[in-house]
């Protein structure tokens, strides 16, 4: 089973009373919330994808928390994971470390990244019944206002009718741009289809006025 998660930001304790607001009493607390949640549906043998910003601690803080973490881990390293620069860090327990991937999960390509791209590779690719086979996975922008924009661009988008190479027929633009933030899955690391079905009930409620007093 392959899971995926964004922006955990371990050690971040800041975040308890600004910006995301997770409520923690302090980050140790956070930080063992998260474990457990993690630790909660993943088994030794499953995957788990982490978009980027794991933690804002220090390298040998960073490797304790990692080996409690169960699943073979898989890294896409966001801004704040700057742990990568020491030495000091153990890269063992990650099958792989980049700035960007791209996978394959059940006859669907992923594209993998910290940041959210608006253009991303294979945007336009559908099997023979017409669906979409492309999906853009990212983190980077918390619950913040930039989200909000994101899913203005994903609603616009979705919404423009072209031509399909190859054939007469007119469909809408694939957008299938899906934020794996952990706070929206209380921290548990999700499937592809999972967050699909919970990005699909998220952006149908989203409404500006909810990120307005949401400060980056």
């Amino acid at each position: 089973m392959r899971f995926y998660i964004s922006d955990q930001h371990f050690f971040h304790s800041n975040l308890n009373d600004h910006m995301d607001k997770r409520g923690f009493a302090t980050g140790e607390e956070m930080n063992e919330y998260m474990i457990s949640q993690w630790n909660s549906k993943v088994r030794k043998n499953d995957e788990v994808v982490i978009l980027g910003d794991l933690s804002v601690g220090k390298a040998e803080e960073t490797n304790e928390i990692v080996r409690r973490l169960t699943g073979k881990l898989y890294l896409i390293a966001g801004n704040h994971d700057r742990f990568l620069q020491k030495k000091e860090f153990d890269t063992s327990r990650f099958v792989w470390i980049r700035p960007y991937g791209e996978v394959h999960d059940n006859n669907r390509r992923v594209i993998l990244s910290h940041y959210p791209f608006f253009c991303y590779n294979k945007q336009y690719l559908r099997d023979k019944k017409g669906i979409p086979r492309t999906y853009m996975l990212y983190g980077h922008v918390h619950n913040t206002y930039d989200e909000y924009l994101v899913n203005q661009f994903v609603q616009m988008t979705r919404k423009e009718i072209r031509s399909v190479r190859g054939s007469e027929e007119r469909l809408p633009i694939p957008c299938n741009l899906i934020n794996c933030f952990c706070m929206f899955s209380d921290y548990v690391p999700l499937t592809l289809d999972e967050w699909i079905e919970l990005d699909g009930r998220r952006r149908s409620q989203m409404k500006r006025e909810d990120f307005d007093s949401i400060l980056l």
